[in-house]
């Protein structure tokens, strides 16, 4: 089993930026994929980016290219997820999921394809 804590959500006004975490423990993979996922008010939950941890490659949903960006360290098992100019549409609840994942193999972007989830954590974009 995989354990992802997530942390860094909160409000924020339009414009403005956040930095999300989630650190992974638990059963230890050779290579993976992580990813963030947001879900907002009576909406599915919804693919924002991922990562993968040997290459780096980052894959991102078009309304956050630009804005958004992934990064890891490999060494404290951790993905960052910073949030730049922030929109008041960006407001959800993001969820860090965990895909093990050969180095050859592409992230995937459906929700039904991660294993491994976080409690997510709320960010609120005030307009």
């Amino acid at each position: 089993q995989v354990q992802l804590v997530e942390s860094g959500g909160g409000l924020v006004q339009a414009g403005g930026s956040l930095r999300l975490s989630c650190t992974a423990s638990g059963r230890t993979f050779s290579s993976y994929v992580m990813g963030w996922f947001r879900q907002a008010p009576g909406k599915e939950r919804e693919f924002v980016t991922a990562i993968k941890s040997i290459s780096g490659r980052t894959y991102y949903e078009d309304s956050v290219k630009g804005r958004f960006t992934i990064s890891r360290d490999n060494a404290k098992n951790t993905v960052y997820l910073q949030m730049n100019s922030l929109k008041p549409e960006d407001t959800a609840v993001y969820y860090c999921a965990f895909d093990p994942r050969m180095p050859w193999q592409e992230a995937r972007t459906s929700v039904n394809e991660y294993d491994y989830w976080g409690q997510g954590t709320q960010v609120t974009v005030s307009s």
